[in-house]
């Protein structure tokens, strides 16, 4: 691999790092009973990973241009965009294994930002000695309970799963499928890059209105006590598991979604 596209590997990481972490804030506010703090959290980390998204594209871009500009130059395109997409399973696989040091240190966050009142002051303090004791004495890893526990009710159901699924796999190969559409049909590229909007705009949709208000009924029964944090737990380590589904999902999705937005475009 070259420099160019080790660095599109590392922010594809990076922000399908961030998003697989935020459910652990969703865990953190149960644990804290501050539920409306941890849903700003949340929203911050999802505003976050969804907003570098498309930093990808001029990287990507730039890439298809090229692969344009060169004979034989789409042969290896591909694969490039399957690496990346692995890339983005590897580190949502590495997120769900964080939960448990996610949820630990969000907690914290919590509590420490509903003492200080100051976002900027609980940035700082991560760089503190204090504050680098707090992520170390935070580690964790899945324990052998939570793996087994897996096989107990789910909280939600398999419709609720499998709508987070598409629309993670969406939200991934979205950005990917409309410029390698570009490269399929050259002449209309721009047109194809800025379709990722209506398949982003769709899965987005999926996930607010499908998926957001069955996590946020949950929370209000924890809080209410009508089911127990474990089984709330539970559910989150599901629907992680769903969006890593979803993210292998998208390599399935990623040349026939192109294909897709490539006639698209040219009917347009």
């Amino acid at each position: 691999m070259d420099s160019e596209l080790v660095t599109i590997c590392l922010l594809t990481g990076v922000i399908n790092l961030i998003g697989a972490l935020a459910y652990a804030a969703r865990i953190a506010g149960v644990r804290t009973r501050r539920i409306a703090l941890s849903f700003a959290l949340f929203n911050i980390l999802l505003l976050i990973s969804r907003t570098s998204n498309g930093f990808l594209g001029p990287f990507i871009a730039k890439r298809i241009e090229t692969a344009l500009l060169t004979d034989g130059g789409g042969a290896t395109l591909l694969w490039d965009l399957r690496i990346v997409l692995f890339s983005a399973a590897l580190a949502v696989a590495l997120g769900i294994l964080l939960v448990p040091t996610g949820q630990r240190l969000f907690a914290r966050a919590i509590l420490s930002f509903q003492h200080n009142r100051s976002t900027t002051r609980l940035i700082l303090r991560t760089a503190t000695p204090a504050g680098l004791r707090t992520i170390r004495e935070s580690i964790a890893i899945p324990s052998s309970e939570t793996v087994r526990a897996l096989g107990k009710p789910r909280g939600v159901s398999w419709s609720v799963l499998l709508a987070n699924c598409l629309a993670q796999a969406l939200l991934v190969v979205g950005v990917l499928s409309s410029l390698y559409a570009g490269y399929l049909s050259p002449e209309f590229r721009v047109t194809a890059s800025q379709m990722s909007a209506i398949v982003n705009g769709f899965a987005t949709i999926l996930l607010f209105a499908l998926i957001d208000p069955q996590i946020s009924a949950m929370t209000d029964d924890v809080v209410d006590g009508t089911i127990p944090e474990t089984v709330f737990r539970r559910t989150m380590v599901w629907i992680s598991i769903s969006r890593l589904v979803g993210t292998l999902l998208a390599q399935a999705l990623l040349l026939p979604a192109a294909i897709l937005i490539a006639n698209t475009s040219e009917i347009l």
